[in-house]
C-alpha cells in the first residue's frame, strides 16, 4: 500500500473575487497548525492551543467528511498569495448537545487571525451558503458559536442566522443559531 496522498480532492472548487475554496491537502497542515497557536484563534475553542495531533485530525475530518457525506469543509486559499487562510463549510458531527441539531446541515468557519477584519470570512461564507442552497435545497441550516465570539455572531446574523437556544457543549456555554430554508 502506498503512503502517497490523494492528489484529487473530492470537494468542488468555489471561487470568489479574492478566494479559492478547495479540498484540503496535506501541506495545509503547517499553516493551520501555525495560526491555531494564536490566542485570537483558540480562545473560543477551549482557550488553549490544540496539539499538532488535533489539528491534523481536523484536517483529516474536513477532507474525509466529503467522502462519507457528500459535503464538508473547504480549505480557504487566498488567490493572490496561494496561502491557506482558513476553513469553512458544512458538517454533520452528531454532536451530543441539547437541544440536538438533528439532521440540519451545520455551517462553520475559522480563519487565520492575520486576516481577520478583511471580509474574507464573509466572502467565503457567502460562497458556501450559495453552494449549500444549490446542493441541499431550501433547508434549515444551523451553527454553534461561543457567546463571547462577537465577530462570528455578527457574521452569522449578516447571513440570516438567529439564536434559537443556548446550551452547553464540552462543558462550555454555546449559542445555537439557525437560518430557515426558503420555505421556512
Amino acid at each position: 500500500m502506498s503512503d502517497q496522498p490523494i492528489t484529487q480532492p473530492i470537494a468542488p472548487v468555489l471561487e470568489t473575487s479574492r478566494l479559492r475554496l478547495r479540498g484540503f491537502r496535506a501541506e495545509d497542515f503547517d499553516s493551520w497548525f501555525a495560526f491555531s497557536r494564536e490566542p485570537a484563534y483558540y480562545r473560543y475553542f477551549g482557550n488553549e492551543p490544540m496539539p499538532a495531533e488535533e489539528v491534523w485530525k481536523l484536517l483529516l475530518r474536513s477532507a474525509g467528511h466529503w467522502v462519507i457525506m457528500g459535503f464538508g469543509f473547504w480549505a480557504v486559499e487566498e488567490k493572490a498569495s496561494g496561502r491557506f487562510v482558513g476553513a469553512v463549510g458544512f458538517l454533520r458531527l452528531k454532536r451530543a448537545i441539547e437541544p440536538p441539531l438533528g439532521d440540519a446541515p451545520e455551517i462553520g468557519w475559522v480563519m487565520d487571525p492575520a486576516i481577520h477584519g478583511q471580509g474574507y470570512a464573509s466572502e467565503a461564507v457567502a460562497a458556501v451558503l450559495a453552494w449549500g442552497e444549490s446542493h441541499f435545497g431550501p433547508v434549515r441550516t444551523v451553527c454553534i458559536i461561543d457567546p463571547g465570539n462577537e465577530p462570528s455572531l455578527k457574521l452569522a446574523a449578516k447571513f440570516g442566522y438567529h439564536e434559537y437556544a443556548r446550551g452547553i457543549y464540552h462543558g462550555a456555554p454555546i449559542v445555537l443559531l439557525e437560518r430557515p430554508g426558503a420555505a421556512g
